[in-house]
């Protein structure tokens, strides 16, 4: 239908226009995440230099300063790293033995994950 047509809109047209503009709000709030990816990333490393680097490697090359702390860009070779949300959420309570209990919020454990995804 022509925008200059003179006939009324019927309730078909109504509902394909709004079905078309809820797309198009979906969309927008798709890419959000990915426009944001940089700054979660950068704040998840942040987060680890800062609570992490202690013991483990934090970057893409480096030993850990502590041994048996095993380098936060290996991680997702043992396991999928989202597989760390829960953990992170409820308090990692095992890790290694000299790890101290970590319980972040959502927006840190976003944030880490997205750091160590980076990393992969």
């Amino acid at each position: 239908m022509r925008r200059d047509d003179p006939r009324p809109m019927t309730p078909w047209h109504s509902t394909v226009k709004l079905m078309l503009s809820a797309a198009a709000a979906f969309g927008c709030l798709l890419a959000m995440p990915a426009l944001a990816q940089p700054d979660r990333v950068e704040r998840g490393r942040v987060f680890a230099q800062a609570n992490c680097a202690a013991c483990h490697a934090i970057g893409r090359d480096g030993a850990s300063p502590l041994v048996s702390a095993p380098p936060l860009r290996t991680l997702h070779r043992r396991y999928p790293v989202e597989y760390l949300t829960e953990a992170l959420a409820e308090g990692i309570t095992t890790g290694h033995p000299e790890m101290p209990q970590f319980k972040l919020d959502l927006v840190q454990i976003g944030d880490l994950i997205a750091y160590l995804k980076s990393l992969e």
